[in-house]
């Protein structure tokens, strides 16, 4: 006997109909449906159990109390606790003596280069060689002085700054109040002629231009300019120049002066480890007296 074919189930339409095209009313599956009232379920418990709900104020807190913030506050002490102990030791030893202890040495350049990365390459440069304005920490030319111990009183003192009575402080005066504009453009010649890598603009200015150094400026930077680092004046004989040496640059200093700002990084900022770990990082880098 034959097998009779089976009759396909016409399953009805929405009613619904675009250039003759029909869509059938096919219900989802049973289990899909699960599924989605189950994410329905499981996305209102979410926010009633975790943050979610944003206020004017901050975001509802959830009942289980759960913060990205306290979990890295939560890490970050139990850092500062796996190395209280060598902190400890780092903050009460001689600073000169902190190279003379391998295992406390290598903490201390390792800690010192992420408080650094952290609170001073904004200004100073991911590996410290400085800007316009803002000293390179890799050379030899350190303004204050460059001994661990210079380096850890900058640090924490900073320059220049209104914060801390301690401050490093010099104030270079603007010369275009007290001298005229024919002096400072002497001046400013002079100085060049002492640069290893700049020329005099004018050679005919030097000689007048050296009168009015010795009178205004070789008290802060001496007679043959070479400078007074304790004093935070720069030597005007090397190639090293923190705004520039050329002619335009050194009229601008001149006449309106520079006044560069360091914050007081001691006190609320860092603490004695951490102060003496960036110093012992920036000592090491090559130019550190």
């Amino acid at each position: 006997m034959a097998k009779q074919p089976r009759k396909k189930q016409e399953v009805e339409t929405t009613g619904h109909e675009w250039d003759g095209i029909e869509e059938y009313n096919n219900p989802l599956p049973r289990w899909w449906l699960w599924v989605f009232y189950a994410t329905i379920v499981w996305a209102i418990w979410y926010t009633i159990a975790y943050p979610a709900w944003p206020m004017i104020s901050g975001a509802t807190e959830g009942y289980k109390g759960w913060s990205t913030r306290a979990n890295v506050a939560q890490e970050l002490a139990e850092a500062e606790a796996a190395n209280a102990e060598i902190n400890d030791r780092l903050a009460s030893v001689e600073l000169a003596s902190i190279s003379d202890d391998p295992e406390l040495a290598g903490y201390a350049r390792s800690a010192g280069a992420a408080v650094f990365k952290t609170f001073c390459a904004q200004c100073h440069g991911s590996g410290a060689a400085g800007a316009k304005g803002y000293p390179n920490l890799q050379d030899d030319a350190w303004l204050w002085g460059g001994t661990i111990d210079d380096i850890h009183y900058t640090v924490s003192h900073g320059i220049r700054n209104e914060d801390d009575p301690d401050a490093r402080y010099s104030e270079m005066p603007a010369f275009g109040e007290l001298l005229e504009p024919e002096q400072i453009e002497q001046v400013v010649n002079y100085v060049m002629s002492l640069s290893p890598t700049y020329e005099p603009q004018d050679a005919s200015l030097v000689t007048e231009g050296e009168t009015v150094f010795l009178d205004q400026c070789a008290v802060c930077h001496g007679d043959d300019g070479t400078g007074d680092i304790y004093q935070g004046a720069p030597n005007l004989t090397d190639a090293i120049w923190l705004y520039g040496g050329d002619y335009e640059t050194l009229m601008e200093t001149v006449t309106n002066s520079r006044f560069g700002v360091m914050p007081p990084m001691g006190g609320a900022n860092l603490s004695e480890a951490e102060i003496r770990a960036v110093a012992t990082y920036v000592h090491q880098l090559g130019g550190g007296e």
